[in-house]
């Protein structure tokens, strides 16, 4: 018998607009994945970068007019895994960050879960 990852995990999740983030937190809770932490705007999201726990992040990728560079910066010193968020596509994504997976807003369950799932096996190997 072989030792399979346990279902799920934690997610820390940016984003700026309030419904989008209780509808993602959602979808993540119904994927089996918990949510470490949340945040909307950018100065909370640096300090909950630096100081919680996680096994993935979801970044809006423009949180109230800011990018969020620095606190994928701050993830990726980590060594932690994380997706973007976005509604302008691959070239609205921060160009040193354009090899990251991203997830075009709105997306499915469906979408969401096969993005997480290919994210976190492309970081385990």
């Amino acid at each position: 018998m072989t030792a399979k990852r346990p279902l799920g995990g934690s997610v820390f999740l940016v984003e700026d607009e309030v419904m989008i983030r209780m509808m993602v937190a959602d979808m993540l809770e119904e994927l089996g994945y918990r949510i470490a932490a949340e945040a909307g705007e950018i100065s909370e999201a640096i300090r909950l970068a630096q100081s919680i726990d996680f096994d993935l992040a979801i970044l809006d990728v423009n949180v109230n007019g800011k990018v969020i560079s620095p606190v994928a910066d701050l993830i990726r010193a980590r060594n932690r895994p994380f997706i973007f968020a976005t509604g302008y596509g691959s070239s609205g994504l921060p160009e040193e960050y354009r090899d990251r997976p991203s997830l075009q807003k709105p997306f499915q369950i469906e979408t969401l879960a096969r993005v997480i799932e290919n994210t976190l096996k492309s970081t385990a190997a």
